[in-house]
């Protein structure tokens, strides 16, 4: 890959998804990028670009991004982020909404352990949840739907007994049994697109999300996120990400890393 591709990628990947991709990572892009190229008939990540940038098909340039995009997550990652959703945020929500029914959003849910240790947080708790669960790529979400992980991905996060609790053996893999799947609606969403409806969400996670883009485009996903949460709602960010520079719709919890509310301003606006 030529430094011209890789600008050209770079491009790509900003203007459709808001990602960006650093000079360190030109190695990474092509190692990614093989298997796409051996998928879609390719005889090398060369004549894959080639034959992109000359006629930029919108379905090879969907499988380009999402073999780029970062696909690391696991089981309960950052576990006491899960224990204050379950033991803190969930009940306190839940207990002035009606019916006691809590909504969250995973936004960026890659292949779905995020959103499904939102479901076993949910059921420690004892509310009723109804989880949304999205992601640019499509095969991640295939993956997600499909419950079916191996057993290193489930031990990477969960104990043996919640292992047995929430998976059983299939084949030479393990399956999230029904009551979990069922607990999760997965979808394919791009976070530089503006709502379309008016659902609003009481928790929202975007974690290890907002650091991976581009920053003329991270104002607008987080303006997109601020739309989507209730007024009274919580936004969950990873550990390390702030976005104090992009808006002055949320305002950071004290003590709390990662988790932001609405500024009262937005809730000013929004009312």
């Amino acid at each position: 890959m030529t430094e011209d591709d890789f600008d050209r990628l770079q491009a790509l990947l900003a203007s459709r998804a808001g990602y960006r991709l650093g000079r360190d990572r030109l190695h990474l892009a092509e190692h990614r990028l093989g298997p796409v190229a051996r998928r879609e008939g390719f005889d090398s990540v060369d004549a894959l670009l080639q034959s992109l940038w000359v006629k930029p098909v919108a379905t090879l340039g969907w499988a380009v991004i999402e073999s780029l995009l970062n696909p690391e997550t696991w089981f309960r990652r950052d576990r006491p982020v899960f224990d204050a959703i379950a033991r803190e945020l969930l009940p306190a929500i839940g207990g002035v909404r009606p019916g006691g029914r809590v909504t969250l959003w995973s936004a960026g849910c890659s292949t779905g352990q995020e959103a499904f240790s939102l479901a076993m947080s949910a059921h420690q708790a004892g509310v009723a949840a109804d989880i949304v669960a999205t992601d640019l790529s499509q095969r991640a979400i295939d993956k997600a739907r499909s419950g079916l992980f191996s057993a290193f991905e489930i031990q990477r996060g969960l104990s043996a007994r919640a292992m047995l609790d929430w998976f059983e053996p299939a084949e030479d893999a393990w399956i999230a049994k029904t009551r979990l799947r069922d607990a999760v609606r997965f979808a394919r969403h791009n976070l530089l697109d503006p709502p379309t409806d008016g659902a609003r969400f009481d928790i929202i996670l975007c974690r290890n999300v907002l650091s991976e883009m581009d920053p003329a485009h991270r104002g607008r996903v987080v303006d997109h996120l601020e739309r989507r949460l209730a007024d009274d709602g919580v936004l969950i960010l990873g550990l390390d990400e702030r976005i104090e520079a992009d808006t002055i719709a949320f305002r950071p919890v004290g003590g709390r890393q990662g988790l932001y509310v609405k500024a009262p301003a937005a809730v000013s606006r929004a009312a």
